[in-house]
């Protein structure tokens, strides 16, 4: 669809594609990152075609270590585009673990995981502040960073994801900020 041209024929001035830090079984079902890493490269060569503004939006992740890592990778491979981060909005973690499987996001599942353990947290919601704060944190100390902001994947309801994002200060569209 992108090389149809049929994007910039409708004056469209931003594009965002498809990002997976964490790969994606559907086109690479071997579990490596080959045809994922190709789809980038051309991601990236279209980007200098195109009369649009492009974007990487990622899949939604439960944690920024590994999205810090592959936003890392994307520039030493010579990708510019910025990184739009997903993150799953306030949900129950039987919500997400269910959104995790259906969408294929296997490592981050593990975190998931991990707070099932603690019956405690079973019972409360998930609420992505670590995430944000740990990559804010990067963002401040990494300014030339490729990831620019954030995607609320409003999985527990628009409603409940609005209201997590306005008392963190914002409704605006999520820049990072330390």
């Amino acid at each position: 669809l992108l090389e149809s041209g049929a994007f910039d024929r409708a004056g469209f001035k931003h594009l965002h594609v498809a990002g997976h830090p964490e790969g994606n079984r559907d086109i690479d079902p071997d579990g490596g990152t080959g045809n994922v890493d190709a789809a980038m490269r051309w991601k990236s060569a279209f980007n200098e075609r195109t009369d649009a503004e492009m974007a990487l939006v990622t899949q939604f992740a439960f944690e920024a270590g590994p999205i810090i890592e592959w936003a890392n990778g994307l520039r030493d491979a010579g990708i510019g585009l910025p990184v739009h981060v997903g993150i799953a909005g306030p949900a129950r973690l039987q919500t997400l673990i269910k959104f995790a499987i259906a969408c294929g996001v296997g490592p981050s599942l593990k975190v998931l995981q991990r707070r099932a353990i603690d019956v405690g947290k079973l019972l409360l919601p998930f609420e992505p502040d670590e995430v944000v704060r740990v990559l804010a944190r990067h963002k401040a100390n990494t300014p030339d960073s490729a990831i620019t902001c954030l995607h609320l994947f409003p999985l527990g309801g628009i409603t409940t994801a609005a209201a997590w994002a306005r008392t963190r200060g914002t409704t605006e569209p999520a820049v990072l900020t330390a």
